[in-house]
């Protein structure tokens, strides 16, 4: 059986539902139970009637800003949370897929971040993500941890809703353009990371390990806002006209500086499964047109 942690959310939620496509066994959770309470994790681990094979953790504190005024709930969340995951999932002989962030890295490199990169966070969020990954490889030998990047879904906040929603609203609208970077449908992650499941359970040799896992291509914020204009009218999920402009990461300030090219290298994860990974440009049309698909009549 399979413990998903976080199911509610946005990379949670399409996991599930490919879990009950494929009618694999799982039990899924979110805030009910508390991660950060290790006694509390190893107890429901062991009250399961059936055993669990695989821990899957998609929960996380992923409020980049607010994090570095909430760094201990951030810590407890993605440090002390992952480490409390693995203990329970080493306990019980169980193997763990957990979720992690390009914010692992600073940005400043000049080609696709690779896994034995080292990293260098330079926000409480990256920093704290990191923490969790080096946590679980230091507790649990048989964890696969899975870096991602530029998340979005229809399940949850992120750009591409919140530039549809913003595109309704608004004649113009700035988009920063010196950040770079691959967006990654939560549909196609969770079809790999089911994938990784099946290949291990199939017996397939698997590494553990860390995986870099976004969809092809890179592309910066402001071409992805135009890109998805374009084809959003298209579609008719916007329905007015909205432009769209360009401007530097300065004229927004923030608290913490978001990586300016978190490019992720994707070439270790097809080689263990044998996949090739879609297009940025081709998934971001699949989303919308599912979108279009479920809108009202």
């Amino acid at each position: 059986m399979i413990w998903l942690i976080g199911a509610q959310g946005m990379l949670g939620t399409e996991l599930a539902r490919l879990f009950e496509t494929h009618r694999m066994e799982y039990l899924g959770t979110d805030r009910e139970v508390d991660i950060t309470d290790g006694e509390t994790l190893t107890g429901f681990t062991k009250n399961q009637p059936k055993r669990i094979s695989w821990i899957v953790n998609c929960a996380a504190y992923t409020a980049v800003d607010r994090a570095e005024d909430e760094a201990l709930i951030c810590s407890r969340i993605n440090r002390d949370g992952a480490a409390n995951i693995a203990r329970a999932a080493r306990g019980i002989g169980a193997k763990v897929v957990h979720i992690s962030t390009d914010y692992v890295f600073d940005g400043t490199s000049r080609r696709p971040y690779q896994e034995d990169d080292a990293p260098c966070p330079i926000g409480v969020y990256g920093r704290t993500k990191y923490e969790g990954e080096q946590a679980i490889q230091r507790i649990h030998k048989a964890a696969y941890i899975i870096r991602t990047s530029w998340l979005y879904g229809a399940y949850g906040k992120n750009f591409v809703t919140t530039m549809l929603r913003l595109m309704e609203e608004r004649e113009r609208l700035a988009v920063v353009n010196d950040q770079r970077g691959s967006p990654t449908w939560a549909h196609d992650l969770a079809g790999l990371m089911l994938r990784l499941i099946t290949s291990v359970e199939d017996g397939q040799a698997v590494p553990a390990g860390i995986y870099h896992v976004s969809n092809e291509g890179n592309i910066s914020w402001f071409d992805l806002a135009t890109e998805i204009y374009r084809e959003a009218r298209e579609r008719g999920l916007v329905t007015h006209d909205c432009t769209v402009y360009p401007c530097t990461s300065a004229e927004f300030p923030a608290k913490v500086t978001r990586p300016a090219y978190s490019v992720l290298d994707k070439s270790k994860i097809k080689a263990a499964l044998g996949i090739e990974i879609p297009d940025w440009k081709f998934s971001l049309r699949a989303f919308l047109e599912t979108l279009c698909r479920n809108r009202p009549q």
